[in-house]
């Protein structure tokens, strides 16, 4: 990628069905990814396992949004192998700086303790990464991202590739030109992620999910 990356070429990007990602956090190069197959998760579709229900029920976590998102990029990175490097780092914080990116946190007292991050734009949510330092800690941030996506009026969430982790909770791949159909008319809704007020609790979380699915 020869030309330097500034906030709105990242948007631009996004826009457009691509994303960033480098080879390793030393390796400065930075290129643009566009899968052939992409993985989403339908917001009517997020599967929340007994497990999972008995978990949010149960454990006493906080549930914030935005107050820490470096904190929330850094626990994401923080792994033997990852594609952030410091350039995306810093480029992800200035998205946030603007108002596109975002971070879910689940906040165990003043530890984090897990979380995850992505960019909003229009009504569409580009998922970059998660992490966790507590069992079923980034299930529970995805549950509650999912919850304020659907509150919010977004009609897209996007996580790029699918694991088996995201299938579980109910992630499938479409092809690129489904996904590109989704996305721009996502793109084209006025969502606003702060509309839906403050979080819902997790009787709220469980309630929409049976709902809807």
């Amino acid at each position: 990628m020869s030309e330097a990356l500034t906030p709105e070429i990242l948007l631009n990007g996004y826009a457009s069905g691509i994303f960033p990602m480098a080879e390793s956090r030393e390796n400065p190069e930075i290129f643009w990814v566009d899968p052939q197959r992409r993985g989403v998760i339908p917001l009517n579709g997020f599967h929340i396992s007994r497990s999972l229900r008995r978990t949010l029920l149960r454990t006493p976590f906080d549930i914030r949004m935005n107050s820490d998102f470096e904190a929330v990029v850094q626990g994401c990175a923080d792994r033997s192998e990852t594609w952030i490097n410091s350039e995306i780092s810093f480029l992800y914080q200035e998205l946030h700086n603007l108002g596109f990116a975002h971070s879910l946190e689940v906040w165990d007292g003043e530890t984090l303790v897990g979380g995850v991050f992505g960019i909003a734009l229009g009504g569409a949510f580009f998922g970059e990464s998660m992490f966790s330092r507590r069992r079923d800690a980034s299930k529970i941030a995805l549950a509650y991202l999912v919850d304020r996506l659907r509150r919010c009026g977004f009609a897209l969430f996007d996580t790029q590739f699918v694991t088996d982790h995201l299938t579980s909770l109910g992630a499938l791949e479409i092809p690129r030109s489904e996904y590109r159909r989704q996305l721009f008319s996502a793109i084209r809704i006025d969502a606003n992620i702060y509309s839906a007020g403050a979080l819902a609790s997790a009787e709220a979380v469980l309630q929409l999910n049976t709902q809807t699915s």
